[in-house]
């Protein structure tokens, strides 16, 4: 179907400027190249009009005089062209050639040239949104050995070092862990198996973890689990879900202290682990931003805007669901929804 407001274009030249015109005009919805003209059968810029359907020729009067162009793209760089249109094209018609063409030849390579820029600094960013990614997770069990290093310069009971001793171990698998899966996946290794993983072990171990990397200084805290509680998953992601939902609730109550609150239920064929905290709540119009890519409530410097983002993919992957519910100044409720995996006999529980 023709549109009355669509301008009509012939392109005269089927070189490298007359197929960049080509590639530009007709993504545009208000432009219809009527035919593009060369004498080389063989030009480029013909090449490419035929993989898009567009007419071409060798016949240049007929193609500025029958079928309607309001506007001739000379791009051939021959003088003796621009003195043939100026004399046999249409009333109508308006002509762009000589330095008006070269002009345009310019700014399509200038706009070529910035959409590679774009897309290079859109990988660049997709790097760093990749390696801000990898800090985020690293970052807890690095705080976890610190933690606990500064305690064992005044620790004088053997065995109290020799537990500590024993959780840096720990801390430094995770981190291990953390460089083996970046090294997975550079080399587009198969995924981490899926294991049933026990809640409320996971839930006090991200306890142990958020207590050396938070100050837990006026915080009450309130455990309430339901026995069997398991999912299927990956241990160390879920361990990282729950110590930055748990960091996150400590955080809210660092400067008046509060109540932190875990629960774990088991009903109609699902597990719920909520964690609660009495802090600054988040406002409203924030909360549907929480999940979003560098978003974040804290400080400049305090956090990446990341690990709410992390979180979501990582339950979204084990099947499962997040919510969050808050109030200003009353606290801050998450909420996740996993499938309950029956333990007994279905294989081992890290």
């Amino acid at each position: 179907m023709e549109h009355s407001d669509h301008t009509k274009v012939a392109i005269l030249g089927a070189g490298r400027g007359g197929r960049a015109l080509v590639d530009l005009l007709h993504h545009i919805p208000t432009i219809k190249i009527v035919g593009i003209a060369d004498r080389n059968p063989a030009a480029p810029g013909l090449e490419r009009a035929r993989e898009l359907g567009i007419s071409v020729t060798t016949d240049v009067p007929d193609l500025i005089s029958n079928h309607g162009a309001g506007l001739i793209l000379d791009v051939t760089g021959d003088p003796k062209m621009e003195t043939y249109l100026h004399g046999h094209k249409p009333p109508a018609a308006d002509i762009l050639g000589g330095s008006a063409s070269h002009l345009l030849w310019t700014l399509i390579q200038h706009e070529s040239k910035l959409e590679a820029e774009l897309l290079q600094s859109e990988k660049l960013a997709g790097i760093g949104s990749f390696a801000a990614g990898i800090a985020h997770d690293i970052n807890n069990p690095l705080q976890l050995i610190l933690g606990l290093a500064e305690n064992l310069t005044e620790e004088r009971d053997l065995t109290a070092v020799h537990e500590q001793a024993h959780e840096i171990i720990e801390a430094v698998k995770r981190t291990s862990a953390i460089c083996r899966d970046l090294t997975r996946y550079s080399r587009r290794a198969s995924p981490h198996e899926d294991v049933l993983v026990p809640v409320n072990g996971k839930l006090d171990e991200a306890l142990k973890i958020a207590r050396y990397a938070s100050s837990f200084h006026d915080i009450e805290m309130i455990k309430q689990y339901q026995p069997d509680a398991a999912v299927k998953g990956n241990p160390d992601e879920l361990l990282h879900v729950l110590v930055n939902l748990i960091t996150n609730a400590v955080h809210a109550m660092e400067h008046s202290g509060g109540t932190l609150t875990i629960e774990t239920t088991v009903h109609d064929g699902q597990v719920d682990i909520r964690i609660s905290d009495t802090g600054s709540g988040i406002a409203p119009d924030k909360i549907p931003e929480i999940f979003e890519p560098f978003f974040t409530t804290k400080a400049p410097g305090k956090g990446t805007g990341l690990g709410l983002y992390n979180v979501k993919t990582i339950v979204n992957k084990m099947h499962g669901t997040i919510a969050v519910d808050s109030r200003i100044d009353q606290g801050t409720t998450f909420t996740l929804t996993f499938p309950n995996a029956e333990p007994a006999g279905q294989g081992s529980l890290l």
